[in-house]
């Protein structure tokens, strides 16, 4: 079974910085892309930024410059580091995983974790 758990979250003054982390266990075969998501209080579940298992990375236009995402693939974990961190920054934030698992190593599946807060005051 694969789990994912998030870490990092909590309250923070606008303009501070936090750093998420999730890792992942399980009976894993091997990881491709990696990301984090975030889903603010009545809005939709959105893109924070990506990572591939070669390290290139993809972020929403908002985030840019501001947030950092990478991964430590011996430790099966991604980092996202939140800089000059907004109000409108507030947001449980997820991290996924397209990975396969050992006994379906062919089969690649998206996995979520629970989520983590982050709360930026003004």
């Amino acid at each position: 079974q694969v789990q994912l758990v998030e870490s990092g979250g909590g309250l923070v003054q606008a303009g501070g910085s936090l750093r998420l982390s999730c890792a992942v266990s399980g009976s894993i075969f091997s990881i491709n892309a990696m990301g984090w998501y975030r889903q603010a209080p009545g809005k939709q579940r959105e893109l924070v930024a990506t990572i591939t298992s070669g390290g290139s990375t993809n972020y929403a236009d908002s985030m840019k410059g501001r947030f950092t995402i990478s991964r430590d693939n011996a430790k099966n974990t991604v980092y996202l580091q939140m800089n000059s961190l907004k109000p409108e920054d507030t947001a449980v934030y997820y991290c996924n995983a397209a990975l396969s698992t050992g006994s379906r190593w062919y089969e690649i599946m998206d996995y979520w974790g629970k989520g983590t807060l982050v709360t930026v005051s003004s």
